[in-house]
């Protein structure tokens, strides 16, 4: 017979091991979170843009073709949706990556819900833009556009969200994030070329796998690149001499006919 804490500890293992076991937000503490954003502040100010905005469309399309009047009777439905919307968002940043996730129902509720994931690398974001059209700003909300790296993506590829609360500080967040990648970046450059540099020099000193400790024998680094230069030097110097009397001997040459044929005319 097994004892209790054996079959607690069994039983623990059985539910780690089975898919879908782990929660949400113990995948989300896995990842370190920078920065979440808020929906919460502007969840009233979006339903009534939704609903400004359902409504025109629906008295437009009662002036072209009538159809505007089913759009009417539909609208309680839309701010249901818009609510359970707004409600359902989460985005955050994470040190590699920023994280959007969704679940809003689908035109008829009953049908069930549509759940959206959306995992923006920051090595592809090349700016963060903010923006706020007439009605938007007449309703308080902003949405927040994430521009990828390149030229042949076209603008339909960009997350673009909206009705985030705070999106300057996101913004600010985001790019603090960018710059901290970038330096770090340029330090591990900087320590692989000084990483390269040291084995070249290693490879050139004969005393380089010689213990770590300085022995009088031992010689200096700033004369081992000094004698490097002065070999150069000698080098060029040989150079240019040689060119000297190729020079020297091809105009001599001319010099020498004119005089055999001033003495044969004599």
């Amino acid at each position: 017979m097994r004892s209790t804490d054996e079959v607690e500890e069994i039983d623990c293992l059985e539910r780690g091991l089975l898919p879908g076991s782990r929660s949400e937000e113990a995948e989300v503490k896995e990842e370190e979170v920078l920065y979440t954003a808020s929906f919460e502040e502007t969840q009233e100010n979006f339903e009534k843009y939704q609903t400004a905005r359902w409504v025109l469309y629906s008295l437009l399309l009662v002036l072209a073709w009538g159809i505007g009047v089913f759009m009417l009777l539909y609208l309680p439905v839309r701010r249901y949706i818009s609510r359970r919307d707004i409600q359902s968002r989460k985005l955050y940043l994470t040190p590699n990556s920023i994280v959007y996730k969704v679940t809003r129902p689908v035109v008829f509720p009953c049908f069930g819900v549509l759940k959206k994931e959306k995992h923006v690398l920051l090595a592809s974001v090349a700016d963060v833009v903010t923006e706020q059209g007439y009605l938007e700003s007449f309703f308080g909300v902003y949405s927040l556009r994430i521009e990828n790296v390149g030229v042949r993506r076209p603008p339909s590829d960009d997350v673009q969200i909206q009705g985030i609360a705070n999106p300057i500080a996101f913004k600010k967040a985001v790019l603090a994030r960018l710059s901290n990648m970038k330096s770090e970046n340029v330090s591990r450059q900087v320590v692989r070329t000084e990483d390269l540099s040291n084995l070249r020099i290693g490879h050139l000193s004969p005393f380089a796998m010689a213990s770590p400790s300085k022995s009088p024998l031992a010689p200096n680094l700033g004369d081992v690149m000094l004698l490097q230069k002065l070999e150069e030097v000698g080098s060029t110097v040989k150079r240019v001499e040689t060119l000297i009397e190729e020079q020297l001997s091809q105009a001599s040459e001319p010099m020498l006919d004119r005089v055999r044929v001033s003495g044969s005319m004599l």
